[in-house]
């Protein structure tokens, strides 16, 4: 039975992040419509570990989804809804949006301004929301922390998505951290949390 660690037992307790999970919506399931990603499974698995994980030691949890007016994310389609495994609990935070960056939603930028722990973003899309979310907090002097594995990227003309999405991390490693999800669970255990810059991003 997972144990819930209190956040007193944190060194530093404002070093917290809140881990945000942006996007994680059927739309990037659903093919073959346009913004379904192909290679989606390595990074879903990796989104469970950090949602389990986070979850398991009492982080703060946000997920933050698109909704537009337009034939993608429209909340007359099926393909808003959460994936499988990714519902919110009560407890847990939601922010909706209409542009990528995270930012575009004032509810969630008032949350991050008030957060010294800054973020952990994982989810999609990689080249899209998670970047300019990334670049949106870099102009805003707020810690994030990128994980490259719990996300993925579309292919972008000629380029491959794996291409693309290597580029992205490394573009992403300019405005932020980036982690793999194993060195972040390793990095983020009740023991070392609140101590050292790694701490939150």
């Amino acid at each position: 039975m997972p144990s819930v660690v209190s956040l007193r037992t944190f060194a530093n307790s404002s070093s917290v992040p809140i881990v945000v999970f942006v996007d994680m919506q059927q739309e990037y399931l659903a093919k073959p419509r346009l913004l379904a990603i192909s290679e989606i499974d390595r990074a879903l698995d990796n989104c469970r570990k950090v949602l389990d994980h986070s979850r398991q030691i009492g982080l703060p949890v946000a997920f933050i989804r698109m909704l537009n007016e337009s034939a993608f994310f429209n909340r007359a389609t099926p393909f808003v809804r959460w994936i499988e495994g990714f519902e919110p609990f009560r407890n847990e935070m939601v922010f909706e949006r209409s542009s990528p960056s995270c930012y575009s939603c004032e509810p969630f930028t008032a949350l991050v301004n008030q957060s010294r722990g800054g973020i952990v973003l994982a989810g999609f899309a990689g080249e899209s929301a998670c970047l300019s979310t990334l670049i949106d907090a870099f102009h805003r002097d707020h810690k994030v922390a990128y994980l490259c594995d719990a996300s993925a990227s579309h292919a972008l003309d000629d380029i491959p998505a794996d291409q693309v999405h290597r580029a992205v991390s490394k573009i992403c490693g300019l405005y932020g951290e980036v982690y793999e999800t194993t060195d972040w669970i390793a990095s983020t255990l009740p023991r070392k949390l609140g101590n050292g810059k790694n701490a939150g991003g």
